[in-house]
């Protein structure tokens, strides 16, 4: 037991370098750019920062109790939005190390469970390169970890270790109010966190007195989301629908992403058969229900769900290859486990480009690495905060990190009223052989300052001027009417 200690403390903390080292790095990827500019638009106006990509005042969900205090932060220190994430996302990270060792050590107290458990949340997945917020496989995580999302699922462990243990009315209702900050930082974490609730509360077996006091923290949570007041939560409750189409991926390839996870599906089948009210069993099975019927409805955005299925799978192999018992039963199970992670952690061995670059990579491993974002530093000279930047959908999601609005919103915006309108001016604007009369009206509508494109689409276009060039054959226009 002592070597496998060893190796598994050393395999952890080799984990736990690379992730740091990536936080360093901090690759350009994915939804970095909403939430530098949310973190943006706080530092500027902590009470009323309006829209974060574009110039309307209206409510964003992107305003949780975390960026808000990321934006206290930026405000406070003066540092720049990506130092202020880069700060984040190692409390985050830390975070939610804590909290799976805590979750970790309520179910097992065998000293290399929380470790191992680790490793597995991280590493035992599939072989298909797969990221998405919410999900801590090591290359989602590495492109994620400065996201709310990190931060939510580590507050979410904690609040499971919490809730499993006997406790009285102030500890149940501290848990109502960590419930509604997990759900205001990010909604979909919240509902995985949500899941994990019901799974541990079931399982305990809980008393009429215990109910109670249940039902009081959550009381207490549902009046810390109604009276949060930078947007109205429950309003999120309809907008489900609008983001189908954007989750429709999470429900291809399976096989491929998640097959490892089959060896945890495996541990919680034996501990179903030992205990037909374990919690890690009601958790997945609660998951698994909700991604299933999501499939089968075609709310796609249901996928969302699906940590709540792999997070107790793989927890659940973690305990049982360090559980006592019979000597070749957990034998078997850490071969199993350590082919598994092997294999996992070969699977996502492009990683490794994030820390050293590209070029240092093996050529057997570059291929696994996926080229981060170049990001819009080059516009910064000209472009100023609070400049509108006519831009299509790419960039749409990344200028605003950098102070600048965009016509349209790179995401979909539920609070927006007018987006349909404003995607409808972006795409006559760069329509091919659009009108000067046509593209001026949308200027003037907007207060379009400058414009962004690829190529040379807009090449002695009247109004419009050569300011800068940048990566990808991109130019940076100045409107000069």
């Amino acid at each position: 037991m002592t070597g496998r200690l060893w190796t598994t403390r050393v395999a952890a903390l080799v984990l736990l370098l690379l992730l740091l080292l990536v936080v360093v790095r901090l690759p350009w990827a994915g939804d970095l750019g909403i939430h530098a500019a949310t973190v943006e638009r706080l530092r500027h106006s902590l009470l009323h920062p309006g829209n974060p990509l574009v110039d309307a005042d209206t409510p964003s969900p992107y305003y949780s109790p975390w960026t808000v205090l990321l934006g206290c932060v930026a405000k406070v220190t003066g540092a720049s939005v990506f130092v202020v994430l880069r700060l984040g996302a190692l409390a985050a990270l830390a975070t939610l190390v804590t909290g799976v060792w805590r979750y970790v050590r309520v179910l097992s107290a065998r000293p290399a469970a929380p470790l191992l458990a680790l490793l597995c949340l991280v590493l035992l997945w599939g072989t298909a390169e797969f990221s998405w917020s919410g999900f801590l496989g090591l290359h989602s995580l590495a492109l994620t970890v400065a996201y709310p999302s990190v931060l939510a699922l580590g507050l979410s462990f904690h609040l499971w270790a919490w809730l499993a243990r006997p406790a009285g009315l102030g500890v149940r209702l501290g848990c109502g109010v960590l419930w509604a900050v997990i759900l205001l930082v990010h909604q979909f974490s919240g509902v995985v966190a949500s899941l994990g609730v019901l799974a541990v509360v079931v399982a305990a077996r809980a008393g009429r007195e215990v109910w109670g006091r249940s039902a009081a923290g959550l009381a207490l949570g549902v009046m810390v989301l109604w009276v949060w007041p930078y947007y109205d939560f429950f309003a999120l409750l309809g907008a489900g629908d609008g983001m189908d189409a954007v989750h429709r991926s999470l429900y291809r390839d399976l096989l491929g992403r998640y097959w490892l996870v089959l060896v945890g599906v495996a541990a919680l089948g034996m501990r179903w058969w030992r205990d037909r009210r374990d919690a890690l069993v009601l958790f997945f099975v609660l998951g698994a229900v909700v991604f299933l019927a999501g499939g089968v409805s075609g709310h796609w955005s249901w996928g969302r769900v699906l940590p709540a299925a792999l997070i107790p799978a793989q927890v659940a192999v973690a305990l049982e290859a360090v559980e006592p018992g019979r000597r070749a039963v957990r034998a078997g199970w850490a071969c199993v486990l350590g082919a598994a992670l092997a294999v996992g952690a070969w699977g996502q061995a492009g990683t490794l480009g994030y820390v050293v670059g590209r070029g240092a990579l093996p050529r057997v491993v570059e291929q696994k690495y996926r080229e981060p974002w170049e990001g819009y530093h080059w516009i910064t000279p000209w472009v100023g905060y609070g400049d509108v930047v006519m831009a299509r959908e790419f960039p749409a999601r990344q200028i605003p990190a950098y102070g600048a609005y965009t016509v349209a919103p790179g995401y979909p915006d539920f609070f927006l009223w007018d987006e349909g309108a404003r995607v409808a001016a972006v795409r006559a604007f760069f329509a091919e052989g659009a009108v000067g009369s046509v593209r001026a009206r949308i200027v003037r509508e907007y207060g379009v300052r400058w414009v962004v494109d690829r190529g040379a689409g807009l090449r002695g276009v009247e109004g419009l001027r050569v300011v800068a060039r940048g990566p990808g054959g991109e130019v940076l226009y100045a409107v000069t009417r």
